[in-house]
């Protein structure tokens, strides 16, 4: 059993204007139509009550001020991820560089940074194990008996949310949405019960099917997760997991070591560190079985 999260990147990386400043948004969530969470920076020119300048006929006003550069915009208009579509960018990861003015990068990121198998369009980040998957690889995978399945975890901040705390169990997640349809619930219900070995693709699938373990099954829905794994953590869906090499201090790395044992990781990432693998986003990969 092979488990894939389908969530599908949005093109959340905007520039906007306010009177004579240039910002740069990141569109994190609609609360309501029209009515979106955003971050923003630099955050020091986004006032409460400003009116912002995105394209023609694309506006918003500031009706809240959050913490660490969060905003609350509401729009004029409530097709916003239409607009997003058309001048939206990317949302890479701040370590991969791209400015305003490199238009000529766009469509190609726009493409790089989605999996083969995105359907259903949430996601503010992408679930980058999955990156790793072409069409020909599940194919074959498909052909060999393996059997795909397919979740959504609409990956947001809490997924590279910083852990700011002393004391790891003190760190409090953030919130994301999830959702598994029934088929895929029983298939994988069906697959613990007749021992068969569940892998999961990525942290966010690791998260998802544990949020929704209950009963001595997965149950279908659509809720909200804030789980947070780290070591000491008992895994009662997952068997084997594909991971990218993470950043340090994060929750991710957190939850590879819960799965795996924290020597054994800090093993590996000493032998990708002296091998030259790449990290993160569009890095390497490992299996852990």
């Amino acid at each position: 059993m092979l488990v894939l999260n389908d969530t599908k990147v949005i093109p959340a990386r905007v520039w906007g204007e306010s009177g004579e400043a240039k910002v740069e948004f990141l569109f994190i969530g609609e609360l309501e139509p029209g009515l979106w969470d955003v971050l923003c920076r630099p955050a020091r020119r986004i006032r409460q009550g400003d009116s912002l300048y995105f394209a023609p006929g694309f506006e918003a006003r500031v009706e809240g001020i959050g913490e660490e550069g969060k905003r609350l915009l509401r729009f004029h208009r409530t097709d916003v991820r239409a607009e997003l579509r058309k001048i939206g960018y990317a949302p890479l990861p701040p370590y991969i560089k791209r400015s305003r003015e490199d238009l000529s990068a766009r469509p190609e990121d726009l493409n790089r940074y989605q999996t083969v198998f995105a359907r259903k369009e949430g996601a503010i980040a992408a679930p980058t194990a999955g990156l790793h998957f072409t069409e020909e690889t599940l194919a074959g995978l498909t052909a060999k008996g393996i059997d795909i399945r397919r979740v959504t975890l609409d990956v947001g901040l809490a997924t590279f949310q910083p852990v700011r705390v002393e004391i790891i169990a003190e760190h409090v997640m953030l919130e994301e949405r999830y959702s598994i349809s029934p088929a895929a619930a029983r298939h994988i219900s069906a697959a613990k019960a007749e021992g068969r070995p569940v892998t999961a693709v990525g942290t966010t699938v690791v998260r998802t099917l544990e949020s929704a373990w209950m009963d001595g099954r997965v149950r279908p829905g659509r809720r909200a997760t804030s789980l947070f794994i780290y070591p000491g953590f008992e895994f009662h869906v997952v068997d084997r997991l594909l991971t990218n090499f993470h950043l340090p201090k994060s929750t991710l790395l957190m939850l590879v070591a819960a799965f795996a044992g924290h020597d054994l990781i800090m093993s590996a990432y000493r032998e990708a560190v002296r091998e030259r693998y790449r990290f993160f986003s569009y890095g390497d990969c490992m299996l852990i079985v």
